[in-house]
């Protein structure tokens, strides 16, 4: 890998909104191309009432040959509730057997509060621009986020989300089809937490949630028993431009030996602005990307180092 690979800081920003959060990197077989998805957050709307700006989001979409630089493509169009108002969040998305799968958030209009249903959506697409509704999952609550998905060793799928109605822990769910869900309860409960995002690497699985003071960590050998470990990701702000935040919701992804983080910051948030909670400045957001590593047994980033990176196109 040369030098001339390394990744752009900040990784990207939405050219419409300038509100993007919540991102997850898929690679679209067709095109030979990495699809980042993200919630496309209405930061720099005018005359938005309470939390408001949050909601009304589309799903942006970003794409890269190589996970280098990210150009902005536009938003997926979603087939559900397209004819009213509605609220999309925190897509994670998949590709099983050349069927592109999104479990997404949906909220049922946009509000000026937080205190309104929520749950998991299942879309499938085959180009990963439209996207057609399967259902609305039946889990634990009525305010349910967030979902990360991972296939099991011997088969079947399991989806761990944030059941909101129970402290915010961090539940989950399993499926022999990617179709049909059966809710197994509660995952973690040591701590509050939401995006949760699993995946394996180095011979271990990993589960990292945002806890609103940088990323918690969790190992498991089994899927199921989860250990934390100590400390927090992205916790520190960084140095870099537009990273000097605690890191938020973020995703992983894999490539031949080596991790990625992506995440993003609320670059505006670590001054503090009397009288301008709602101002842009401090509600824009922008996406970040660090390469992880284990020292120790233990998963760790440097943020302040710059990435090289060079996403290669997954095995079949």
């Amino acid at each position: 890998m040369s030098p001339t690979n390394v990744a752009d800081k900040p990784l990207f920003r939405d050219p419409v909104f300038d509100g993007a959060t919540d991102p997850v990197v898929c690679w679209n077989r067709a095109e030979k191309q990495w699809v980042m998805f993200y919630t496309n957050r209405r930061a720099n709307v005018e005359d938005a009432p309470g939390v408001t700006w949050v909601h009304g989001s589309e799903i942006g979409m970003a794409e890269s040959p190589d996970g280098v630089s990210w150009k902005y493509r536009g938003t997926a169009r979603i087939h559900y509730a397209e004819d009213r108002e509605h609220t999309y969040w925190a897509p994670d998305v998949i590709c099983h057997a050349d069927v592109y799968h999104m479990y997404l958030t949906y909220v049922p209009g946009i509000f000026e509060t937080w205190d309104h249903p929520r749950d998991i959506l299942h879309l499938t697409s085959q180009d990963m621009l439209d996207w057609e509704y399967q259902s609305t999952l039946n889990l634990s609550s009525g305010r349910t986020i967030d979902a990360s998905v991972w296939p099991l060793p011997d088969g079947g799928w399991r989806l761990w989300y944030n059941n909101e109605e129970d402290r915010k822990s961090i539940y989950f769910a399993d499926s022999p089809d990617l179709y049909h869900w059966t809710d197994r309860g509660k995952a973690v409960d040591d701590q509050q937490g939401e995006g949760p995002a699993v995946f394996a690497w180095q011979g271990r699985y990993w589960m990292i949630t945002d806890v609103w003071d940088g990323l918690g960590v969790y190992q498991s050998d089994d899927l199921l028993t989860w250990i934390r470990q100590p400390g927090n990701l992205l916790q520190t702000p960084g140095k870099g431009p537009d990273d000097q935040g605690k890191g938020h919701h973020a995703s992983v992804v894999v490539s031949g030996d080596r991790a990625y983080l992506f995440y993003f910051t609320h670059p505006g948030r670590h001054q503090q602005m009397p009288g301008q909670s709602d101002a842009h400045a401090q509600r824009r957001s922008s996406i970040q990307v660090a390469e992880l590593e284990i020292h120790h047994g233990l998963l760790s980033c440097d943020r302040d180092r710059p990435v090289q990176i060079q996403l290669l196109p997954p095995a079949d």
